[in-house]
């Protein structure tokens, strides 16, 4: 008995060594993408501000199409399986993974390599795209890796890990390794079983501790420091009720590609997708230009800033701006996320629109309440959205408050539109299309055989009658 129980115990710990060694790695693999993406941000602004021979306007038009263009021929020559925001796939990847089929078109080492590189070559061209859903499927890519350097295949689902990796990306991506873990339930897996919930867990918290230890313990935004403040009442229902309606019509337009794909525009982009996407750079920059480059990356300086208090206002068109400029990075296909451009969305309307409703708060709350709002209305994941919003500005004083925008935000939203990374994981659960066979070499007929006259019949010789 002894014995057993030693090899059990040994078993244990390497599978748990295992699990954490490959949530380190996925922790600093996010660390790296973000180090990355922030070099590519400020690549583009400092090509764009700082060289008099290129003008500020003509930056974007020229960077942005190429970009889009480079992203997407990469994605599919080399890296098939990295376009788009990330976090879709890790749910399909995780539903195929417990029904026992392949998910390596999914999750893959190869496909967080072209997650990280075509991402941050679309960042090079001012894209709104963020890198927290792509950090998700990145960890998750890592630890579904993992699974084979297990003690025993069946120690832990690969499901489980994927499900693990999902949101440990997540955390380490935001800082926040709480909600990760909340993601992990409401969003990804919504299950979790029993004996590996301890080990996962722990998982998902040491991946964030890595991005910790790298990065400090710093709050995304910035702190915002909130005060006693009046009346929140009313500003909960009207930006509740209106994120939730910005939102709904947000994740129907991202859907509408999956819901109509015989629509022409989507025919076209399926026969031209790296054409489409330079099309769509175009858009970006357009839109940029228009909003006085607003608009432009993941927004989180535009977020920060407004966070921070060193901008107390925005102006009316940045929220819009910033709205279209996220949906047609979205139809692009570039590898991409959706979180920090749906925060950014959320702030600027908040900052905007604070002063001119007349609320008497400060427009630090309202930022913030828009932020979990549109985030919610979003993904319609409301203790997550109000969880990461509450780590992220260390605005621990609004928990109720930011609880009630998110239930309202998601309940008008559901009204309009399914949930958008459910309804894009279906898409991608769906098997891909085989390859035709090759038809069979056609037979050649055989010549017919040459037609001979038939012999006419030989006579039986009768008795000559005469003599001899």
């Amino acid at each position: 008995m002894s014995f057993l129980r030693g090899r059990l115990s040994t078993f244990r710990w390497r599978t748990r060594l295992a699990l954490w060694g490959a949530a380190a790695c996925a922790g600093l693999a996010v660390v790296a993408f973000t180090k990355l993406t922030d070099l590519a941000l400020s690549t583009f602004f400092e090509l764009a501000n700082t060289h008099p021979w290129l003008p500020f306007p003509w930056v974007p038009f020229v960077a942005a199409p190429m970009a889009g263009m480079a992203a997407v021929w990469l994605g599919r020559r080399f890296f098939a399986g990295s376009q788009g925001s990330g976090i879709p796939q890790v749910i399909a990847a995780s539903r195929l993974a417990a029904r026992g089929e392949d998910v390596s078109h999914l999750v893959s080492l190869r496909i967080a390599i072209g997650k990280v590189g075509a991402g941050c070559i679309a960042l090079l061209g001012g894209f709104s795209a963020g890198r927290e859903g792509p950090s998700a499927q990145v960890a998750a890519s890592i630890l579904h890796f993992a699974h084979r350097l297990l003690p025993h295949s069946r120690a832990i689902a690969p499901a489980d890990l994927i499900l693990a990796g999902g949101a440990a990306g997540i955390a380490a991506a935001f800082n926040t390794p709480l909600a990760g873990i909340v993601f992990a339930v409401e969003e990804l897996g919504r299950r979790l079983e029993a004996r590996t919930t301890g080990i996962l867990v722990s998982t998902i918290i040491l991946s964030g501790l890595v991005a910790i230890a790298l990065e400090g313990n710093y709050s995304h935004f910035g702190r915002m420091k909130v005060s006693e403040f009046g009346d929140i009442v009313i500003p909960v229902v009207v930006y509740g009720m209106a994120c939730g309606v910005l939102g709904g019509i947000f994740s129907r337009l991202l859907l509408w590609p999956q819901t109509h794909p015989h629509f022409l525009l989507w025919r076209w982009r399926s026969a031209y997708p790296v054409r489409f996407a330079g099309g769509c750079g175009l858009v970006v920059a357009l839109v940029g230009w228009l909003g006085g480059g607003l608009s432009y990356g993941s927004g989180y300086s535009v977020t920060s800033a407004l966070v921070s208090g060193d901008a107390l206002s925005a102006p009316w068109h940045a929220p819009v701006t910033r709205y279209v400029a996220t949906v047609v990075t979205y139809f692009s296909g570039i590898p991409g996320g959706i979180f920090a451009p749906s925060l950014a969305v959320g702030a600027a309307f908040g900052a905007s629109t604070a002063q001119i409703l007349g609320f008497p708060l400060e427009a630090l709350p309202i930022t913030a309440l828009c932020m979990a709002g549109f985030l919610a209305a979003v993904t319609q994941s409301p203790i997550t959205a109000a969880i990461i919003v509450m780590e992220m500005i260390d605005g621990h004083g609004m928990v109720i408050s930011l609880m009630s925008v998110t239930l309202i935000a998601n309940a008008v939203s559901s009204r309009i539109s399914p949930e958008l990374y459910q309804e894009l994981a279906r898409g991608f659960m769906a098997k891909p299309a085989s390859p035709p066979e090759r038809p069979a070499p056609p037979v050649r007929p055989r010549a017919p055989a040459p037609l001979r006259s038939p012999e006419p019949p030989r006579q039986a010789s009768e008795p000559s009658d005469s003599p001899k």
